[in-house]
């Protein structure tokens, strides 16, 4: 009888044991956090946009004796000199009233929608029906559909240099690598083919092909697009073409898609409504899907679809307005907004192509214009960051330095701007060269011999 009180606490003590392991072995199983620990996913870690980056780390203090020109904004709307067109605005007022467009639509859009587009855009070189057509919100998500379509964690996309800095950002988010392929100030920007083809590899998946370009505001001849068209056929790499500035030329160029010269080579088209028309708020873009020969085939076609269908895409009532805006806006518009930014082109490149140390390319479309710095006149400034930082303190002028398109010793101006604002903004810019501009040792020894 004595033992009994022992057994039963060595009893109680191996239960108390088998319970202790017991949650050990159901904490190991399952979370048994003692505390709060929550870290960003690593999607979000890696997403950078260069521009906040570069603009974000500047030290920008406008000179309070000049009203501020922003020339860094590729926002056309900004100054209220550049509205779209009334039939536009009627075509949105009408969809807003027929209350039609207040729910859901599919998540590649409207039928009517896509076939509407592809209408507009088809042609007998690159026929499109409405299967063709992903309407998305706006022609960055277009752009983020067709890489991640295209492209695992591990593959490479090229990039043009300097290029829009959104295809770096949405590729490196998603663990794919970016290569930067060269372009040629002294061709008008130019793609450097041989750079280009040397950086393909087995694991290349995409050519991204900008074309009008941003930021340079170069427009690629015929021949030039049937070049590069060639290297991404001898390789079997596809194409994302961006062509959200598509036919906004200066006379005398000619714009034409890539997917008009293509032959075999199948070509994802991204476009949209912002800048053509005037309303980047208004988020309606699209993807084009070229495909002659059935390279992509079924599969990328239902990879598009499946990715669209993670965020309901674009604006229903902008799609319930999009024929309209498509088949009605007057030519007269378009033409009015090419000649404005062909003249304020002009006026940059005329007024600083006399500036002693900078080198303006001018540009044959889009809505930029691309500056040169010589650096070595410079020698206060170590780069073009620092550049633009004091042009913005001492004459309140801001132009977005280069180096967020990873293309150093360059400026990017904005020719949106009231005719006046320019004309201001590069007399300020002219005051400015004066007063920093050294002359070099070597260009002393010149005038000396």
């Amino acid at each position: 009888l004595a033992i009994k009180p022992v057994i039963t606490d060595l009893s109680v003590s191996l239960c108390s044991y088998s319970v202790f392991y017991l949650n050990s072995f159901i904490c190991s199983q399952k979370s048994c956090r003692q505390r709060w620990n929550i870290r960003p996913s690593e999607m979000s870690i890696n997403t950078l946009n260069p521009i906040r980056a570069i603009v974000d780390g500047m030290k920008l203090t406008p000179n309070p004796e000049k009203p501020m020109i922003a020339l860094s904004i590729g926002d056309p709307t900004v100054f209220g000199n550049l509205p779209t067109d009334d039939k536009v605005l009627q075509a949105m007022k009408d969809a807003i009233d027929s209350q039609k467009y207040n729910g859901y639509a599919p998540s590649v859009g409207y039928q009517k929608s896509r076939e509407v587009v592809a209408n507009f855009y088809s042609c007998p070189e690159a026929p499109l029906e409405a299967e063709d057509v992903l309407l998305t919100s706006g022609c960055s998500q277009a752009i983020d559909l067709a890489i991640t379509v295209l492209c695992n964690p591990g593959d490479n996309i090229l990039v043009p240099c300097p290029g829009f800095s959104l295809y770096k950002t949405l590729a490196v988010s998603l663990g794919i690598q970016v290569k930067l392929y060269n372009l040629l100030p002294e061709k008008s920007w130019e793609i450097d083919l041989q750079h280009m083809e040397s950086l393909i590899d087995d694991r290349t998946t995409c050519l991204i092909v900008n074309n009008p370009s941003n930021p340079c505001g170069s427009v690629y001849s015929k021949e030039h697009l049937q070049n590069i068209l060639s290297v991404a056929s001898k390789h079997c790499v596809p194409i994302l073409a961006d062509e959200i500035y598509g036919d906004m030329v200066f006379p005398g160029c000619t714009y034409q898609s890539t997917a008009s010269l293509a032959s075999d080579v199948p070509i994802l088209a991204c476009g949209g409504l912002a800048k053509r028309w005037l309303v980047p708020g208004w988020r309606l873009g699209w993807i084009l899907i070229h495909d002659k020969n059935q390279i992509f085939g079924k599969e990328i076609r239902q990879g598009l679809v499946k990715l669209s269908q993670r965020i309901l895409g674009a604006c229903t009532i902008v799609q319930g307005a999009i024929e309209s805006i498509l088949n009605n806006t007057p030519q007269e518009f378009y033409h009015r907004t090419i000649r404005f930014l062909e003249s304020n082109s002009e006026i940059c490149f005329s007024e600083l192509s006399t500036v002693p140390g900078l080198t303006p390319v001018m540009p044959s479309g889009a809505m930029y214009l691309m500056v040169g710095i010589e650096m070595e006149h410079f020698p206060e400034f170590q780069n073009d960051v620092q550049f633009t930082e004091r042009l913005v303190t001492e004459q309140s002028v801001f132009c977005l330095p280069a180096t967020a398109f990873e293309y150093p010793n360059y400026f990017r101006i904005v020719v949106t701007v009231p005719e006046e604002m320019m004309v201001e903004a590069c007399t300020r810019i002219r005051e400015f060269c004066q007063c920093h501009y050294r002359t070099c040792s070597r260009d002393s020894n010149e005038l000396d011999q």
